[in-house]
């Protein structure tokens, strides 16, 4: 019998205070396969990945998750959201940040079995970020944070990984990173990546499909499908201009102009 995709959603509209982000969005998320989501702000994108991890319902539609309800779920997927600094004087450390991943919708630390304490170890390790682990999360910096949260993203081994706008306030080594990091665990495992981004030029070598919001319109394709000066201008029922300069695409037109990316790609699998 063939395996339910990563993600189904069939028929998706959201409402929020009377106002129409999209309506009618069909979308099917195989396992390796790493989707950017684009638009302005105010078009839906995290109240999306709010609505893949059962924490939204939708105004109408249907949404599986491994062809189960979200909700049910949402132990096994990974989320990684904006960069936000921690307050300096926070008593927590860097491992119990990422045990947040195995019991952070449980009240207060109890022992962990020794086969959590070792993964916790092991994906420390794996985004680079033993050296640091028992030291104060509000005296690191934003990039090593991030490497935290990219951690407690992957130490419930998850069937699905969600990232809000997590290059955010990082440097362009850091940007590399946590990119890179988010891409070995989708080599190693298959799991795919949700990516909602401003700017997709940082991951534009790894995305396999574009989903771009605007308002009250949605598109869905390929790179170059979708980033093009005909189908933005559709979306938003005006003239908007896809311009490639130095390597990147920009878009002058929209709502918020942005840079949203780099022409020379390549698919990474």
């Amino acid at each position: 019998m063939t395996a339910a995709p990563a993600v189904r959603a069939e028929g998706l509209s959201l409402r929020l205070g009377g106002r129409l982000l999209w309506e009618e969005l069909d979308l099917t998320l195989d396992r390796g396969e790493l989707l950017a989501v684009l638009g302005p702000n105010g078009t839906g994108k995290t109240s999306l990945l709010r609505i893949l991890l059962g924490l939204l319902a939708p105004t109408a539609g249907r949404v599986e998750i491994a062809g189960r309800p979200p909700g049910e779920m949402r132990a096994r997927i990974g989320y990684v959201p904006q960069q936000r600094v921690f307050d300096r004087d926070l008593a927590l450390r860097g491992r119990d940040l990422v045990r947040l991943g195995f019991d952070g919708h449980r009240f207060g630390f109890g022992r962990l079995p020794a086969a959590c304490r070792e993964r916790i170890d092991r994906v420390l390790r794996e985004v680079g970020a033993e050296g640091y682990a028992d030291r104060p999360v509000g005296r690191l910096s934003g990039g090593e944070q991030q490497r935290l949260r990219v951690a407690q993203a992957l130490v419930s081994e998850p069937e699905l990984l969600l990232a809000d706008e997590p290059l955010l306030s990082l440097d362009l080594g850091y940007q590399r990173i946590v990119t890179d990091l988010l891409d070995a665990r989708r080599r190693a495992a298959g799991t795919p990546v949700v990516f909602v981004t401003h700017d997709v030029n940082p991951v534009l070598p790894l995305v396999d499909r574009v989903l771009y919001l605007a308002p009250g319109r949605w598109a869905l394709g390929g790179v170059d499908e979708v980033l093009t000066s005909k189908t933005l201008s559709e979306l938003y029922e005006t003239d908007v201009d896809v311009l490639r300069v130095r390597g990147r695409i920009v878009v002058v037109g929209t709502p918020d102009d942005q840079d949203v990316h780099h022409h020379d790609h390549d698919h990474a699998h």
